[in-house]
C-alpha cells in the first residue's frame, strides 16, 4: 500500500478535482460519511448518544462539520466546537458549516480559556469524542486553548475518532508538535500519510483505517509514489516455492561469518533463522578455538573452522579459506557476534569486494564498515546493511536523535548514496534501496527489544537471498516475517519473557502461513 507525505495527498486532491473533475465537496462528504460508519461500528446505534466533535477552521474541520451533521440526523446529540472564528472558515468546510448551522446545530466558538468550563463539562458527558482540528498541514508546535483542548481530550479517557490524522501529529515525520489527540481510531483517506506508521505519530493513531473517498488510482499512480507499508499479500508472494522434485542444493547455500569468545550465541541464532526460512544449506566460518559449541548447537549446519591463532577471534590468515568458502555460497552474512578490530576489518573488506552473491553486513560487520563506508561501493552483487539507529548513526555521523526524527529520509538517503538496501531497524523498521523505493514494516512488538533478535532477522534475509530472492525482496519479507514471529510469540507468551530463540522457533508457522494466504 502506498504512502503519502501531506504534499503528495495535496497534490493528488488537486489533480481529482482539477484534473478528474471530482468536486471537493464530494470529497469531503464521502470522508464524512467514512467517518460516521466508523463512529457506528464504536458506538452501536446513535439515537440519543452523545457525541462532542472538535473543528478547526480548516478542511479537516470542514470534514468534521460533515461529519456531525450526519451524526445529528442519525438521532445523536451533538455538540460542535470550532477552534477559531466561523469568518475564518472558507471553502467547502464554509459550505459544510452553513449546513450544519441551518439544520439548527449549534456550533460554538472557543475563543477563549474562559469557555474551557463547558468543554469539559461536554466532554464529560459524551459517549465519544471526534477529533478535527488540525490536518496533515500542521507545522508549528501546538499552544495555547488549542494544547488545553487536547490535553483535556486525552485526560477524558473517552474514546476519541481522529479524522484523517490525530491532531498534533507531523503528517510527514510522525513527530509530536507539541501536543497530540490520542485517538482509539484514526480514518484517514485514500492513502496512509507518512506521520501515522511511523513512530511516535502511529502510538497516537490507535487502530487506522484507511477510507476510499473515490479518489481515482490513475491520479495516485501518476505521482509515482515510492513509500510503500509493507503488507501480507505482497509478503506472501515473495516466498520462494517448493517443488516436489528438489533437493538441499536447489534451496541455496549460506555463508555466514560469525563468532568471537563470548558472542557464540549470535552466530547459532542467524544460522537457525537461515535454515528456518528455508536455506537448503548454512555453512558456518568461526574461529576455530570455538567451532565445537557451533558444532554441537546448530546440529544442521556445516561448520568451517578459520584461523584464529587460538584466540576465538579471527585472525586475517583466515582470509583465503573465507574466500574459497564464498565461491560456494549463494548468500553471505557477516557480523553477528563478530567483534571488531583491525583484522575483522581486513576480512570483511575482502569478503565486499570478492563476493559474487549478494552480502548482508549487520552487527560488527556495520561497525567495522563505519570506519570507511566508502567500502560498499565495491559490492558486486549488491547488498543489505542492517543497522539500529546507534549503528546508523556511526555510519552517517548523525546523531541518534536526527535519525530517528526522519528514520525515512535516513534510510532512502543512506541507500542512495552507498548504493545498497537499507534496513533501519527499530518499531516500524523503514527498508530503503538505492532507487528511493522505500517500505514501512507494520509487524512487531516492544518485546523484540531483546538480545539476538538482529542476528536471527540477518539469518531470514540471508535464508531468502539464498532461495533466489532479490535483496530488496529479501529484506522487506524478512523484515515483515521476522516482525510476525515476534507478535506470534507474544500471543502466546506475553512480550516480557519473549527470547530471540523464540523467534527462530515460531518461523515455521510464520512461513506456513504466508504460503497459504499465497494460495
Amino acid at each position: 500500500m502506498k504512502v503519502v507525505t501531506p504534499e503528495q495527498m495535496n497534490e493528488i486532491d488537486r489533480r481529482t478535482i482539477q484534473e478528474a473533475g471530482i468536486p471537493g465537496i464530494v470529497l469531503m462528504e464521502n470522508a464524512a460519511l467514512s467517518v460516521t460508519g466508523e463512529i457506528i461500528k464504536e458506538l452501536g446505534p446513535v439515537p440519543g448518544k452523545k457525541i462532542a466533535v472538535f473543528a478547526g477552521k480548516g478542511n479537516n474541520g470542514g470534514d468534521a462539520f460533515a461529519v456531525a451533521r450526519h451524526l445529528y440526523n442519525r438521532g445523536a446529540e451533538v455538540r460542535v466546537f470550532l477552534l477559531g472564528r466561523k469568518e475564518a472558515v472558507a471553502g467547502d468546510a464554509r459550505v459544510n458549516l452553513d449546513i450544519l448551522e441551518r439544520l439548527g446545530q449549534e456550533v460554538v466558538e472557543l475563543l477563549e480559556k474562559e469557555q474551557m468550563d463547558r468543554v469539559f463539562f461536554e466532554i464529560a458527558a459524551a459517549h465519544l469524542l471526534v477529533d478535527g482540528i488540525f490536518g496533515t498541514g500542521l507545522r508549528g508546535e501546538v499552544t495555547g486553548l488549542a494544547r488545553e483542548i487536547i490535553e483535556a481530550i486525552n485526560r477524558s479517557g473517552k474514546p476519541v475518532i481522529s479524522v484523517d490524522i490525530p491532531s498534533g501529529v507531523s503528517g510527514e515525520t510522525g513527530k509530536i508538535l507539541g501536543a497530540c489527540v490520542k485517538a482509539k481510531k484514526t480514518v484517514t483517506f485514500s492513502l496512509p500519510k507518512a506521520g501515522l506508521v511511523v513512530h511516535p505519530g502511529c502510538e497516537y493513531a490507535g487502530e487506522l483505517v484507511v477510507s476510499d473517498i473515490s479518489i481515482p488510482s490513475k491520479v495516485v499512480d501518476s505521482l509515482g509514489i515510492k513509500t510503500n507499508l509493507t503488507e501480507e499479500k505482497y509478503v506472501s508472494g515473495l516466498i520462494p516455492s517448493r517443488r516436489s522434485e528438489s533437493n538441499k542444493g536447489d534451496y541455496g547455500r549460506v555463508l555466514l561469518i560469525t563468532g568471537s569468545v563470548g558472542m557464540t550465541g549470535a552466530g547459532c541464532l542467524c544460522a537457525g533463522a537461515a535454515l528456518r526460512a528455508g536455506a537448503g544449506l548454512v555453512y558456518i566460518g568461526v574461529p576455530s578455538a570455538l567451532a565445537p559449541i557451533y558444532e554441537t548447537s546448530i546440529m544442521e549446519a556445516v561448520t568451517i573452522p578459520l584461523e584464529d591463532n587460538g584466540s576465538g577471534y579471527l585472525s586475517r590468515r583466515s582470509i583465503d579459506r573465507v574466500l574459497d568458502a564464498l565461491k560456494r555460497s549463494t548468500a553471505v552474512a557477516v557480523g553477528p557476534g563478530l567483534s571488531v578490530s583491525d583484522e575483522i576489518f581486513e576480512i570483511i573488506a575482502r569478503v565486499v569486494e570478492e563476493a559474487e552473491s549478494p552480502v548482508i553486513l549487520d552487527a560488527d560487520a556495520l561497525n567495522a564498515v563505519s570506519r570507511d563506508v566508502p567500502v560498499l561501493k565495491k559490492l558486486k552483487c549488491g547488498g543489505v546493511v542492517t543497522p539500529h539507529p546507534g549503528e546508523m548513526a556511526r555510519l552517517t555521523g548523525k546523531t541518534v536523535k536526527d535519525i530517528q526524527e526522519n528514520r525515512i529520509e535516513t534510510a532512502r538517503e543512506f541507500s542512495a548514496k552507498w548504493g545498497t538496501i537499507t534496513v533501519l531497524k527499530g518499531a516500524r523498521t523503514v527498508i530503503a534501496s538505492p532507487d528511493g523505493e522505500v517500505f514501512i514494516n507494520p509487524t512487531g512488538n516492544s518485546g523484540m527489544a531483546t538480545g539476538g533478535t538482529g542476528d536471527v532477522l540477518t539469518g531470514i534475509i540471508a535464508g531468502l537471498v539464498a532461495q533466489g530472492l532479490k535483496p530488496l525482496e529479501a529484506a522487506v519479507a524478512g523484515v515483515y516475517l521476522h516482525g510476525l514471529a515476534g507478535d506470534n510469540t507474544a500471543e502466546i507468551k506475553g512480550e516480557h519473557g519473549l527470547i530471540a530463540g523464540d523467534l527462530v522457533e515460531q518461523l515455521p508457522h510464520v512461513m506456513k502461513r504466508m504460503v497459504k494466504v499465497g494460495r
